[in-house]
């Protein structure tokens, strides 16, 4: 009886501490994901809106890039993993969006060229940062944060801007990928849902930030290696001081 007894004791311990492991994890998971959907602003149920880039090269004002179409599905999958409700919106579809500012969460995705919806966020919101038109400086694409100047150097070195944004919105936030080609706005976004631990240990769950990331030889390694080449949080949303003639 002693050795039967002794069974039912130890089964039972391995079933209680099974459940306590099982509860420990299941609270460490449901905490994890919390965090996610509060660093990204995405509760149960919440607006989600992703804003989509012309295809730079195409005549049709409906065309996107394929690797543009690759970043949106990156954030849309997260976005829908914290349980939010996606919307697209292509740049210049609609007057009413592209005119006004509404509660939800954003991403802002491709540099002013191609969706001018970025060009009034970077002047609105990080006016330390800006992007030269192609007009001006054709493909080298000037990306400029602070006193910093970063060109692009096709298919050797490529940046992305990469920025979280504080509106004001009650737990919305607004999340800009201005990149200087569709490549580097997929690479921003598989860095954004990568290591979104990461950015809010360093700057805070609710915190901002403004970060310039390059694209490490992408004729070769596509946007797998990716660098960050400087945080800009100090200077980017702060306009910069007139220059003095």
């Amino acid at each position: 009886m002693s050795s039967v007894g002794d069974l039912a004791i130890n089964l039972l311990a391995s079933v209680i501490a099974g459940t306590a492991v099982w509860l420990f994890q299941r609270a460490r998971l449901r905490r994890r994901d919390e965090r996610r959907r509060r660093f990204f602003g995405l509760s149960d149920r919440a607006e989600c809106v992703i804003v989509t880039p012309r295809h730079a090269s195409s005549p049709s004002p409906h065309s996107v890039n394929q690797l543009d179409v690759a970043a949106i599905v990156e954030l849309a999958t997260v976005a829908r993993e914290c349980g939010a409700d996606v919307a697209l919106k292509v740049q210049g579809h609609s007057v009413l969006f592209d005119s006004g500012f509404d509660s939800a969460t954003e991403f802002c995705v491709g540099g002013p060229d191609a969706n001018t919806r970025m060009g009034a966020h970077l002047a609105t919101f990080v006016p330390g940062v800006s992007m030269a038109p192609y007009d001006e400086v054709g493909d080298v694409l000037t990306l400029r944060a602070g006193d910093e100047e970063f060109h692009r150097r096709p298919g050797e070195a490529e940046f992305v801007l990469l920025a979280k944004i504080d509106t004001g919105r009650r737990g919305r936030p607004l999340f800009l990928l201005c990149g200087q080609t569709a490549i580097t706005n997929r690479a921003a976004a598989r860095y954004l849902t990568a290591n979104y631990r990461a950015l809010a240990a360093r700057h805070g769950i609710d915190g901002r930030f403004c970060l310039m990331l390059e694209v490490v030889r992408p004729s070769a390694y596509g946007d797998r290696v990716v660098r960050e080449r400087g945080d800009f949080t100090s200077v980017a949303f702060t306009a910069p001081s007139p220059a003095r003639s």
